[in-house]
């Protein structure tokens, strides 16, 4: 089990797998004013770092399910060089209807929405480990402004427009499903750059290291157009942000 391999060659090196700095992850475990002894659970955990950070700086402890055998082993790493493996577990699996044994206070997929078959479905899963009371994190994009042209949408990795909302609608989806928005925190272009510009320095330095290796002719291909479609797609139409929500 393991995701497609691009992802692995591509995010080797990133801590976190999404627009999100550490300064915006930072704001977010603020945001949520927790309070140690708070259980976390995240699906599509990636390399840990929410979790890992949380349980160094908040004293939260944490279940993190991630289908990269790279990015769980990472993750475990990560745990023990802040020094808080004994909070945190990290399981290499599919977290796609995954239910936690012991309830939790904040149950998070960041970014992964497609294990639960979209938002409404991953809301759905995640509501089975949240205890009353406690909070759901959907990380997920949204449109900053409507592409104009079909090549535009397909540029910014979306097969439609209905793909994604405009923030306003991506907001009231939520209370249409019963929830009210209690937080937000949302990227900037800083985050998105650091998030895909971060990738081309690691796919060169791949292919210097893997020159004969089969797949290198798919990252040389991928690295050459990545730069151009995401300043030209991406960059200009997409945003990202995490939404805290609470059951009404």
């Amino acid at each position: 089990m393991d995701i497609p391999r691009i992802f692995n060659i591509t995010e080797n090196a990133h801590r976190i797998h999404n627009p999100f700095t550490s300064e915006k992850l930072a704001t977010l475990g603020a945001a949520l004013r927790l309070e140690s002894g708070t259980r976390v659970l995240d699906l599509g955990s990636g390399s840990g770092e929410m979790l890992c950070t949380w349980a160094h700086d908040y004293g939260i402890f944490g279940i993190g399910i991630d289908m990269s055998r790279l990015f769980s082993e990472q993750a475990k790493l990560r745990a023990e060089e802040l020094g808080v493996a004994d909070r945190v577990e990290f399981i290499h699996g599919d977290a796609a209807g995954y239910v936690a044994d012991k309830k939790v206070g904040v149950a998070a997929c960041l970014g992964a929405t497609w294990i639960g078959g979209g938002v409404a479905g991953t809301i759905e899963l995640l509501a089975k480990s949240l205890r009353s009371g406690g909070i759901i994190l959907i990380g997920e994009p949204y449109w900053l402004r409507l592409p104009p042209t079909e090549d535009a949408v397909r540029g910014c990795g979306a097969d439609s427009i209905s793909d994604f909302l405009i923030l306003p609608e991506l907001l009231a989806s939520f209370g249409d499903l019963g929830y009210d928005v209690v937080e937000m925190v949302l990227a900037d272009q800083e985050g998105w750059d650091r998030y895909e510009a971060a990738k081309w320095l690691t796919m060169r330095r791949w292919l210097e290291a893997n020159p004969d290796d089969d797949f290198a002719k798919d990252v040389r291909a991928k690295l050459t157009s990545e730069p151009k479609r995401y300043a030209a797609y991406t960059r200009e139409y997409l945003g990202w942000g995490v939404f805290a929500l609470m059951a009404r």
